[in-house]
């Protein structure tokens, strides 16, 4: 993305980039320690209308145990604070 480590693109650097673009940069980074939950595709409406398929990604920094044990403390987060 031209942009090393911890430097901050500006809003309209970021308006340059497709979703995937910006994934895959994320998860390259070496200090991004997480889990992103994406919708398949460029989903572009607000309003939810039937299914939507979602894709669960990672990198380096977890292995799959560790991602599935995230995942999990954040359900049950969820379902601890209600709807």
């Amino acid at each position: 993305m031209g942009h090393g480590e911890g430097q901050d693109a500006s809003q309209g650097d970021l308006e340059l980039f497709g979703t995937q673009e910006l994934l895959d940069e994320l998860l390259r980074r070496s200090t991004f320690q997480g889990v992103v939950i994406h919708a398949e595709g460029d989903v572009r409406r607000s309003d939810w209308e039937g299914e939507r398929v979602f894709k669960v990604r990672f990198n380096h920094n977890l292995v799959h145990e560790e991602a599935r044990r995230l995942l999990s403390a954040v359900s049950e987060h969820m379902t601890l604070a209600g709807d």
